[in-house]
């Protein structure tokens, strides 16, 4: 039996904030909804063009107890995710970006649910919740659900996956691990590179091994700023950043978890598969010699890496279409991207 140190917290809400003053309010507020249960770390990465050192240092000290922060040089998202992990002392844990926020409804029923979970015999070692796009330009929001791939409202295993829809995968913001999954997985973000949260949510997942779902529309995913790392013209021009990551997730070791369990493998393809779809769309719109020459260069890495998985992913039909080699399957990738930004309107 599992139980929780009476003065425990229950969950740490990491910040990561780079320059974030302008919006970071709004997201912490969000959290101390939480009340004296969870714990907020704002990792501020080296802000130096505003005040956000000094507005973080301000919640700390409005909310004692409750919001503490920690002030670093500049290492990127993953970064201060390691160093937050690092500090972390909740028996959950869940990482929010500055310019998002959770709803405060949802927020109080996951704070009561956890405290269930953590009172009963067998804590879930991830628990997921639904997120939501809010898009600034177009003024509309998007809830991404999950009740036709995950049991609802009652604890599952890796077994009991039902069927995700293309390309729906459960990214960092639906993921709320226990914070001894994630040590154990040995998982160190790299500094430095974005897209790193494709890694945080494929890693520690063979190091799990029981889920809950609980169908709240937590999250709520902010689209709209010039400089967000998911901005069209960014994510194009980021072409080696997406190869990078794509990179460090064939490289991984997949835990021993999911050995064990055919449909846990089947869904980190799946992810796997979603990461180079993206990818190979994001060579193909970007169009430059360099940007295809390296979208190849990955895929010999695979080739020479792992032959198996190799085969695996060009099974899959978007993963196929988007790497094309030929000019009608760049103009296929290029449409199935805009198609996408259309549908999920993710940037």
């Amino acid at each position: 039996m599992t139980k929780r140190e009476p003065d425990g917290k229950v969950i740490s809400f990491v910040v990561p904030c780079f320059n974030s003053a302008s919006y970071m309010d709004r997201a912490l507020a969000s959290l101390v909804v939480g009340g004296p249960d969870v714990e907020v770390i704002v990792v501020d990465d080296g802000s130096t063009k505003d005040d956000t050192p000094r507005r973080a240092d301000a919640w700390a000290a409005e909310h004692p107890g409750i919001v503490r922060v920690i002030h670093q040089d500049n290492r990127g998202h993953g970064g201060a995710v390691n160093t937050g992990l690092r500090a972390a002392t909740g028996e959950y844990f869940y990482v929010v970006d500055s310019d998002d926020w959770l709803d405060p409804d949802a927020l109080r029923r996951l704070m009561s649910r956890l405290r269930e979970f953590l009172d009963g015999d067998a804590p879930p070692d991830i628990v997921i919740t639904n997120f939501v796009y809010e898009h600034l330009a177009a003024h509309t929001t998007k809830p991404m659900r999950y009740r036709r791939a995950l049991p609802v409202d009652r604890p599952f295993g890796w077994d009991d996956l039902g069927h995700f829809g293309p390309g729906q995968n459960m990214p960092m913001r639906t993921l709320i691990y226990r914070t001894r999954v994630l040590r154990a997985s040995g998982m160190e973000l790299p500094e430095h590179l974005f897209y790193v949260d494709n890694i945080y949510a494929y890693v520690p997942l063979s190091y799990a091994e029981t889920l809950h779902y609980l169908p709240l529309d937590l999250y709520r995913y902010f689209i709209g700023r010039p400089d967000q790392s998911v901005n069209h013209a960014m994510l194009v021009r980021q072409v080696d950043q997406h190869i990078a990551v794509a990179r460090l997730m064939v490289d991984a070791a997949r835990g021993p978890i999911a050995a064990a369990h055919p449909r846990l493998a089947k869904y980190l393809d799946s992810v796997l598969g979603t990461v180079f779809t993206i990818t190979g769309a994001v060579a193909a719109v970007n169009g430059s010699a360099e940007a295809l020459e390296q979208r190849q260069a990955v895929w010999d890495h695979i080739h020479a890496a792992d032959p198996a998985l190799e085969r695996r992913l060009r099974r899959r039909l978007l993963v196929w279409g988007s790497n094309l080699p030929s000019w009608p399957g760049r103009l296929l990738a290029r449409a199935g991207y805009h198609s996408a930004r259309l549908l999920y309107r993710f940037n």
